[in-house]
């Protein structure tokens, strides 16, 4: 059995971080350097298939030139005026994004956990203003085992103690119940509904292992919520951007690759969260979307950022959608997902002792390692796939994501796919 033991080289790099950065990451012995589209190498020249792309930030596949080059543009004319003062990119891209996703408004953030921190504020103003809720006794509803960020007020809710432990007291407001539960979420609902503001949900927990719901459980939540008067909240930050199949995750298992409006499967949010590939991986840019009725609590000086909306995200943001558009990486991930899990399917059938099962949507997909969480089987898994040219990562101990770029073609992904069960068939 094979393992991707560093160079001299990686591990200059790798005992520098160890040396001078916190230890809040514990990431694969690979040091990389270059990328280009569904590949990566490392400082050695090696290359590897990224089958993580960057938490799904990358679905346009690494360094994409258009993106690249209207970065570089933007940012050679004007790269930041705060929102102290108008630019000539905010209002076009507020435009293009509103009629892209068919929302009224947006506010646009830069991170992942910033974006989902600004819905948590609109929701709670909303419920205050517009539900009537009585002052500071507004809650939101979360599920078991999400991964929505790190922030302090995230991980109030968060079941995952290293998430959690040690950085308290926490933020009161948020009830959970199990993910995928219609039951147990209409429970929570008629439990006095009449002070929750909110549900905020994954339409897949990627996090926690892709996790896919069943079908109809989306609709199911977004129905429970209308009937009493609670915003719907989709946390679409890794699931969006065509990911898995669709332009966003709660379009549900329809075929349409991209706005599903008319489709039965389409469920809307009350508020959409987007961050990752929004931008392609190439800058941090999130946003946070809703129509007039809920948006319009938010007033000047109540909520903001100085990069929020700066010229080069609004101008990468749109790049990076076009691109999603132009080069059908939606409809390319739906195929070459179906491929992926029957290839795999097939290893779990005849590898009983070490695979249990693949799931997934799209490009964003698991194997469950049949081993415990505290194993280190998943782990030494993904160190031999590096050492034969492939990259993922594992997540709860025994699940092994795999997420490349949406710019892989078939050749590539059955390449991928024969890389790791090679793997399998040595382990």
């Amino acid at each position: 059995m094979s393992t991707n033991t560093p160079t001299t080289k990686a591990n200059h790099h790798i005992s520098l971080e160890d040396r001078h950065g916190a230890h809040n990451y514990h990431p694969l012995p690979v040091v990389l350097s270059e990328g280009k589209g569904c590949y990566v190498w490392d400082v050695d020249g090696k290359q590897y298939f990224d089958f993580l792309s960057a938490y799904s930030a990358v679905n346009q596949g690494h360094c994409h030139p258009r993106i690249i080059d209207v970065m570089v543009k933007q940012s050679q004319k004007l790269t930041l005026t705060s929102r102290a003062f108008h630019n000539d990119q905010l209002g076009e891209y507020e435009k293009y994004l509103t009629e892209y996703f068919k929302f009224d408004k947006v506010l646009p953030m830069n991170t992942g956990a910033e974006g989902v921190e600004t819905a948590i504020k609109i929701c709670r103003k909303w419920g205050y203003e517009k539900k009537g809720i009585p002052t500071d006794q507004a809650r939101i509803i979360v599920c078991g085992q999400n991964f929505h960020g790190r922030t302090t007020t995230i991980i109030s809710f968060s079941s995952d103690p290293d998430a959690k432990g040690q950085f308290g007291p926490y933020t009161p407001g948020f009830e959970s119940v199990p993910y995928g539960d219609v039951a147990a979420m209409r429970a929570a609902l008629d439990n006095d509904p009449a002070t929750i503001a909110g549900v905020l949900v994954e339409p897949i927990q990627g996090e926690a292992g892709v996790f896919v719901p069943e079908h109809g459980y989306l609709k199911a939540v977004a129905e429970a919520c209308r009937e009493n008067n609670v915003l719907f909240i989709a946390d679409e930050i890794q699931t969006g951007i065509g990911r898995t199949g669709a332009l966003l995750r709660v379009c549900g298992d329809c075929s349409c690759g991209g706005h599903c409006e008319q489709q039965e499967t389409y469920v809307r949010p009350d508020i959409l969260i987007l961050g990752k590939a929004l931008s392609g991986g190439a800058y941090p840019v999130s946003a946070v979307l809703a129509d007039d009725a809920i948006m319009e609590v938010i007033q000047p000086g109540q909520h903001g950022s100085t990069f929020g909306g700066n010229p080069v995200a609004c101008a990468v943001a749109q790049e990076a959608l076009e691109v999603i558009r132009d080069e059908k990486l939606t409809q390319n991930a739906r195929a070459l997902g179906h491929i992926f899990r029957a290839e795999m399917q097939k290893l779990v059938d005849e590898n009983p002792n070490l695979l249990t099962l693949v799931r997934g949507k799209g490009l964003l997909n698991a194997l469950v390692i049949n081993d415990s969480p505290e194993s280190k089987t998943a782990w030494n898994f993904c160190l031999n796939l590096a050492s034969k040219g492939l990259l993922a990562k594992p997540t709860h101990g025994n699940i092994i994501r795999f997420a490349p770029p949406l710019v892989i073609n078939k050749e590539q992904l059955l390449e991928a796919c024969s890389i790791i069960a090679e793997v399998v068939r040595e382990m």
